[in-house]
């Protein structure tokens, strides 16, 4: 539980930088220059503390396919279009559901009632305060993109999470138990082909639209937006994609999908504060009641399950 609570800090710092670095240079270079430097930065840590390929990499790679290729690119696309709290509302609560059937369907684990309830507690009052009223008005199509975005990143994040306990299952029952940051490590690697393949795609259509990647001025404007924005950057990735996941990691090695996927839902709640400086969205008691319904089926999710 403590792993999972890490996680939902750490994402909330992740999906606020996350957001500032997307309204700049556009979710598709935002996630590869991310996902990058949580490449570099696990690499490091695999062949220096870590255990590098040990265990079963084959399933960590694929759940990086799903839940870092598939999932994150897609939750980028939805984080301009949504915003941070809209955004992470949808893809957490959708993700929960999706994780505790599949983990049902395919590995058999099951949830007790307390557990579905105190699940069913923590997504509610994550709804309640986060729901549409007193937030940022949105365009139609922008909507439409950012829902069907939010979509796809919770069904394939579910899967990436599910993997995740398939994989120590295998390494486990080989003997080997490697350790949240090498896990994390190979994860990454199955993960990173997507975003290159987008932003390759993205800065080739740019370069037509615009005339070149290396014309004088524009290697100018983009040396001086990056002097602003590399903070930004490197806080998401070693939030996020770094020590996010690699909580993440040692909290689906104990705990099944669902719990774990729903404990991370109140990301939002962790929001709420940084939002109001940052963002200027207001923080209504409509909000303050559902972020208090939340934490307290966390509580009773810590003490029951």
């Amino acid at each position: 539980m403590l792993a999972a609570l890490l996680t939902t800090l750490l994402f909330a710092t992740s999906a606020m930088c996350g957001y500032r670095a997307t309204k700049q240079i556009g979710g598709v270079e935002a996630n590869f220059w991310r996902i990058t430097l949580a490449t570099i930065f696990l690499t490091i840590w695999a062949y220096t503390f870590g255990k590098g390929f040990a265990g079963a990499p084959e399933w960590f790679m694929l759940s990086g396919f799903f839940g870092i290729g598939i999932g994150d690119s897609a939750y980028y696309q939805a984080l301009p279009r949504l915003g941070s709290r809209r955004t992470v509302l949808l893809v957490q609560c959708l993700t929960a559901p999706f994780a505790a059937l599949i983990e049902w369907l395919w590995l058999g684990s099951k949830l007790n009632l307390p557990e579905i309830f105190f699940i069913a507690v923590i997504l509610t009052g994550v709804a309640i305060a986060l729901a549409p009223g007193d937030h940022l008005e949105i365009a139609p199509r922008q909507l439409r993109l950012g829902l069907l975005a939010s979509i796809v990143s919770a069904i394939a994040g579910a899967i990436g999470a599910v993997l995740i306990r398939k994989a120590f299952a295998v390494s486990h029952a080989h003997g080997v138990f490697p350790d949240p940051g090498t896990t994390g490590y190979q994860r990454v690697l199955g993960g990173i082909l997507i975003p290159t393949i987008a932003l390759v795609v993205f800065k080739w259509r740019s370069a037509h639209e615009h005339g070149g990647l290396f014309e004088a001025k524009t290697l100018a404007v983009s040396r001086e937006k990056w002097r602003r924005l590399w903070p930004w950057v490197l806080a998401n990735a070693l939030a996020g994609q770094t020590l996010g996941v690699t909580c993440m990691q040692w909290a689906l090695e104990q705990t099944n999908a669902a719990i774990v996927t729903a404990i991370i839902a109140t990301t939002p709640i962790f929001l709420l504060p940084m939002t109001r400086i940052l963002e200027g969205e207001k923080i209504g008691i409509r909000s303050l009641v559902g972020a208090l319904i939340a934490v307290s089926g966390v509580i009773g999710l810590t003490i029951f399950r």
